[in-house]
């Protein structure tokens, strides 16, 4: 097993050398950013909602089972403002957009916090597969459209009061009046909207062009919650490509066929502190040239 300085060093090598990077991010990324869903975080936010509803984490309140549109809404507009319009406590993604910046790259990701967009990585060079929590569409959906949330989110969180929000602030469907709901994927309600299909097809032909050049796929922070989107794609694009090599970043969740292993590397550690040590030593590579 190759020590993490040697590991290093190898991707640093691949990285200057590729033709085309894709990324692919999961959640374990946000959370080495520090966007994390329990612990001190949740509690310095959430610490009414807690006492009050003995919430555990960001992540199970999403679903807990509020009484009322004002407390539901209370509680979305407050995770929405604090995982979408605020800045990472930690600079993560633009110490990622630094290693990629020039080089022909792509994101696909199933995070929806939006934070490449807000790091500066190019939007037409984005493809959030599972929705955006600055998004909202109808609960039903009567129709496949989405609404920006900001300014209203925003209301929300300045108004609310003993975790209700006022009712005139509850958001309806403007064409069939029925609640809004967030834009996430979490059952076939899910609005797949024109600029969802127009990301979906910028990637498709990112890949192609790239399918037998020298291409990096980088996975950041995936887990196995939902291998079909990213890791179990990646797989087989490096399978079909010898130019390709995998490069997995993770705390756990660290493996791959044994059909790309010469082709792949496995590094274990916080994503924020490797992807810092590949920036630094890419830097020493550049001052000594």
């Amino acid at each position: 097993m190759k020590n993490k300085d040697m590991l290093i060093k190898q991707i640093v090598k691949i990285m200057t050398s590729c033709d085309a990077i894709v990324i692919g991010a999961g959640s374990g990324l946000s959370s080495s950013a520090g966007l994390t869903y329990s612990g001190e975080r949740f509690e310095t936010y959430f610490k009414d909602f807690i006492d009050t509803y003995h919430l555990r984490d960001m992540y199970s309140a999403g679903f807990y089972p509020y009484e009322t549109l004002e407390e539901y809404w209370a509680y979305w507009s407050r995770h929405i403002y604090y995982n979408r319009y605020i800045d990472s406590p930690k600079k993560t993604y633009q110490i990622l957009l630094e290693l990629v910046k020039d080089k022909d790259y792509f994101v696909i990701t199933t995070n929806v916090d939006h934070q490449f967009q807000k790091n500066g990585f190019d939007k037409t060079r984005l493809f959030y597969t599972q929705g955006d929590y600055g998004l909202w569409q109808c609960s039903k959906p009567c129709h496949q459209q989405t609404y920006d949330n900001e300014d209203i989110v925003k209301a929300m969180l300045k108004q609310q009061i003993n975790m209700k929000i006022p009712s005139q602030l509850i958001p309806c469907c403007p064409r069939c009046g029925a609640p809004m709901t967030m834009n996430l994927r979490c059952d076939q309600t899910f609005v797949q909207d024109e600029g969802w299909y127009q990301a979906q097809q910028r990637y498709q032909n990112f890949l192609q062009k790239h399918q037998h050049t020298k291409v990096l796929y980088l996975e950041l922070g995936v887990g196995s919650n939902t291998p079909v989107i990213i890791k179990y794609p990646f797989w087989n694009y490096v399978s079909q490509n010898k130019n390709a090599v995998y490069i997995s970043i993770n705390l756990d969740d660290l493996y791959c066929p044994e059909n790309i292993h010469k082709q792949s590397i496995l590094i274990q550690g916080d994503i924020h502190n490797i992807l810092n040590s590949v920036a630094n030593e890419m830097r020493n590579d550049h001052d000594t040239k």
